[in-house]
C-alpha cells in the first residue's frame, strides 16, 4: 500500500496535494518526519502551504521543537518553510531562534523571518525589533524593501514611527526614501501594490532589471 512518503516523489503537484491533504485531514505523529522533510524540498507553491497545513494540525509541543532544528539547515527552503510555520503556531517563545534569522544570507529567509518576527514578537520586544529592521532600510531589491515596508508597518505606528523618523534624516537617500514608502505604507496600507509598481518602474528606468539588461 502507498505511503505518504511515496506519494511525495510523485512528479504530480496535483498527487503531492492530496496525499498532504489527506495527511492533514487525518492528523498522525507518525508522519510529522515525513512531512516537515518535504518542506525543504518540495518545489510546488500551493503544496507547500498544505504542508504548513498539515503540520499546524499536530500537536505543537512536537512540531515546534523539530522545526527549529530546520532552522539551522543549510537549505535555505528548508530555514523558509520553517519560519513560515512557526508563524501560523504562533508560539511566542520561539521568537529568540527567529529573531537569529532576520539577518540571514539568504534574501528570501530573512524576509520570511521578518514577517515571522513581527508575528510572534511579545510587545516588550517589538521596540528593538523594529531598531534591527530599521537598519535593513534602502538595501535590497523592490521586494525585499516592501517586505521590509510591509514588516515595519506590522508593528504599528507607535512602533514603527520613532524609527521612520530617524532614518527619515539619514545622509543615505536611499534610506530616506524607503523610510518615506514605509512611512506611506504605515498610514495606508493599500499602498503597498502602487509602491511595490513605482519601485519596479524605477528599477527598470536605472536598468536594474533583467528586462532592462535584455
Amino acid at each position: 500500500m502507498p505511503t505518504l512518503a511515496s506519494y511525495l516523489t510523485d512528479p504530480r503537484p496535483a498527487v503531492r496535494l492530496r496525499a498532504v491533504m489527506a495527511a492533514g485531514t487525518t492528523p498522525s505523529t507518525d508522519e510529522l518526519d515525513v512531512l516537515v522533510g518535504q518542506c525543504a524540498v518540495e518545489p510546488d507553491l500551493q503544496v507547500r502551504e498544505m504542508l504548513t497545513w498539515a503540520l499546524v494540525r499536530l500537536p505543537a509541543d512536537l512540531v515546534v521543537p523539530r522545526l527549529l532544528d530546520e532552522l539551522d539547515r543549510p537549505e535555505a527552503q528548508a530555514r523558509s518553510q520553517a519560519l513560515h510555520t512557526l508563524s501560523k503556531i504562533r508560539d511566542g517563545s520561539v521568537y529568540p531562534q527567529v529573531a537569529r534569522l532576520l539577518g540571514d544570507v539568504d534574501p528570501g529567509v530573512a524576509r520570511t523571518a521578518w514577517r515571522a518576527a513581527v508575528l510572534l514578537a511579545s510587545e516588550e520586544a517589538k521596540p528593538a525589533l523594529a531598531r534591527t529592521l530599521a537598519v535593513q532600510l534602502g538595501h535590497g531589491d523592490a521586494e525585499t524593501r516592501l517586505a521590509l515596508s510591509r514588516a515595519l508597518a506590522g508593528l504599528g505606528p507607535d512602533i514603527a514611527s520613532p524609527v521612520l523618523a530617524a532614518a527619515a534624516d539619514h545622509r543615505n537617500p536611499d534610506v530616506r526614501e524607503h523610510a518615506a514608502e514605509t512611512a506611506r505604507l504605515l498610514g495606508d496600507p493599500d499602498a503597498g501594490s502602487a509602491l511595490a509598481s513605482a519601485r519596479a518602474r524605477r528599477e527598470v528606468a536605472l536598468g536594474r532589471t533583467r528586462s532592462a539588461k535584455g
